[in-house]
């Protein structure tokens, strides 16, 4: 009687200990995959998830390097659609992206990688700027001399060669007399 029940609960234990292994291979089966643009980004940026396996009108996302859960809606170009921001806090790595199909018509896997840049600034620069200031945020964007002002510097060219050309031939009459 004690071998029976010794048995009896190592094949209980034995069951236990497989199911969860059965349902989590069944639950991580992949059927599509998530686009993520950027797929690189820093922390706080927000990224544009997109995910075509599901054929109903919802779906959710989760990853280690969102905010919250991304709520998944149909796009305008088809398949489902979800703005996600990413923790200012998320260290520099690659994270993967799990989205669930709310109708169950399958499941999508992805990845978004999260650097730290270097180049953030912490403070105003203070480069001045002046009186160009004005100028660059009224829209004026001359990029040096244009046509009218080429055919103004000829034309001015042609009037000194007349004036120099006048005086000299000025000169060399009074010279002969």
């Amino acid at each position: 009687m004690r071998i029976s029940r010794v048995t009896f609960c190592a094949v209980a234990l034995t069951a236990t200990a497989l199911l969860p292994v059965t349902t989590a291979s069944a639950e991580s089966e992949s059927t599509g995959s998530v686009t993520v643009t950027p797929s690189v980004i820093a922390p706080g940026g927000v990224v544009d998830l997109r995910v075509s396996v599901c054929s109903g009108e919802a779906a959710v996302g989760s990853s280690d390097a969102f905010v919250s859960e991304a709520q998944f809606a149909p796009a305008a170009d088809g398949g489902l659609f979800a703005e996600m921001k990413i923790r200012s806090d998320a260290s520099a790595r690659e994270y993967p992206i799990q989205v669930k199909c709310q109708d169950s018509s399958g499941n999508a896997t992805g990845t978004v990688t999260v650097v730290r840049s270097s180049a953030t600034p912490v403070a105003p620069v203070h480069a001045g700027g002046g009186g160009t200031a004005l100028l660059a945020s009224d829209g004026a964007q001359e990029e040096g001399p244009g046509t009218r002002h080429a055919l103004i510097g000829l034309g001015l060219a042609g009037i000194a060669a007349v004036a120099v050309a006048g005086r000299s031939v000025r000169r060399r009459r009074q010279g002969m007399k």
